[in-house]
């Protein structure tokens, strides 16, 4: 599904650049991502799948 209709992005992109990078935050996930730089109407579905994302995350445990 697109979620930046402005970009092109669909969910599927964003899911994969959450998984392979781990931002935490929105900014970062918006540095790798090209969302919400025209309307902005994605920012809240790419919240959400970021939000999502984290939470099935596997926990890293610090080993040292």
């Amino acid at each position: 599904m697109y979620v930046c209709l402005c970009n092109a992005i669909t969910d599927k992109v964003i899911r994969k650049v959450i998984q392979q990078h781990q931002p935490q935050t929105m900014k970062q996930l918006r540095n790798l991502v090209p969302i919400g730089t025209d309307c902005g109407k994605c920012i809240r579905q790419a919240r959400e799948i970021l939000i999502e994302e984290q939470e099935n995350a596997p926990m890293m445990i610090e080993v040292a």
